[in-house]
């Protein structure tokens, strides 16, 4: 079998960068607002991003999983801001985010009962809610947020004091896919952040000079340059991996690829992040410089869809069940 990406996956893969390097630079990261501009938003929605998974039938283009993970990797690779999984996995039930008009926020409700943060809450014009049995859908006219604090200068956040309770407008099958596509594409974007993040420290250590040679070429920084590289691979293959079996189920356990593909994507992004920081040195630190903006990203991200803990302990207990099993056959 060919795993690689087909003509058409690249080209979108190529499509997405080339906007990102013309519309949301990363050298003009600092003039960025926490909410993408109306103009960027539309070139989003005009590139087909929100879209990707409405039938065509309905003004969509039906793609695939994979296809949305390759965008969502060349976005957070470019840190473009906003609700951008929500609305393109909600775009199938929220009518307006297709083109761009609607945008999309999200909570995957839990056994909590007290206040529920929302990244970009205050930004959006829906939110979904997504149960164990159901998705509901709730306008943001009609809920009362509070501003809450960000990791992330461009994830603003806002409080609910309570879940709320809107119209039903998914069924259990539709909540389920809704966690798993969320899931696999959270990890896509925080592969792209793994990337920058290495593009970042790569350039660096090619153009910092120390005793006459760039730094690229101390032992100490081609260590942990091999190192990102290779958290950047797995991480990818991973993530991959999870959306090629949401294409297709027989390919395997689409929950087990779904929490591996976050969980190496969440450790990638962020252990990448804090090590383009211990390359840039002192200026690394500093709100000038782009890990930063990487590390705060990644760390908000990574508690998307489940915080790395939660895949951990459900991949913990496919093991046990795994290794039962094994046991019980030999027995």
């Amino acid at each position: 079998m060919d795993f690689r990406l087909d003509d058409e996956q690249v080209a979108l893969g190529d499509t997405i960068a080339a906007f990102c390097a013309a519309r949301a630079p990363l050298e003009r990261i600092a003039e960025r607002e926490s909410a993408p501009d109306a103009a960027l938003w539309q070139g989003l929605a005009e590139l087909g991003l929100f879209g990707l998974f409405v039938p065509e039938s309905e003004g969509g283009s039906g793609a695939t999983t994979v296809d949305a993970a390759v965008a969502l990797e060349h976005l957070g690779a470019t840190l473009v801001p906003g609700p951008l999984v929500w609305s393109c996995i909600g775009a199938p039930l929220a009518p307006g985010a297709i083109d761009g008009s609607v945008r999309v926020a999200g909570i995957v409700a839990g056994d909590t009962t007290g206040p529920v943060i929302v990244d970009h809450g205050n930004e959006c014009d829906v939110v979904l809610i997504v149960r164990p049995d159901r998705v509901e859908s709730c306008p943001t006219a009609n809920l009362t947020f509070s501003e809450a604090h960000a990791f992330d200068p461009l994830t603003s956040a806002a409080t609910l004091e309570q879940l709320p309770t809107g119209a039903v407008v998914g069924d259990t099958a539709a909540a389920s896919t809704l966690r798993r596509r969320g899931t696999a594409l959270t990890a896509a974007q925080l592969v792209g952040l793994a990337q920058g993040a290495l593009t970042v420290a790569r350039d660096y250590s090619l153009q910092r000079h120390q005793f006459g040679v760039p730094i690229g070429s101390f032992q100490a920084i081609k260590h942990i340059l091999a190192d990102m590289y290779v958290r950047v691979e797995l991480a990818r293959n991973a993530a991959h991996a999870a959306a090629a079996i949401l294409d297709d189920a027989r390919a395997g356990d689409a929950d087990t690829a779904a929490s591996t593909a976050k969980l190496l994507a969440g450790d990638a992004a962020v252990t990448n992040s804090r090590m383009a920081v211990q390359v840039l040195g002192g200026m690394g630190f500093t709100w000038e410089m782009l890990p930063h903006y990487f590390l705060k990203r990644a760390w908000v991200l990574e508690t998307n869809f489940g915080a790395s803990d939660t895949h951990a302990v459900s991949l913990s207990r496919v093991l046990e069940s795994d290794v039962a099993s094994s046991a019980a056959a030999w027995t």
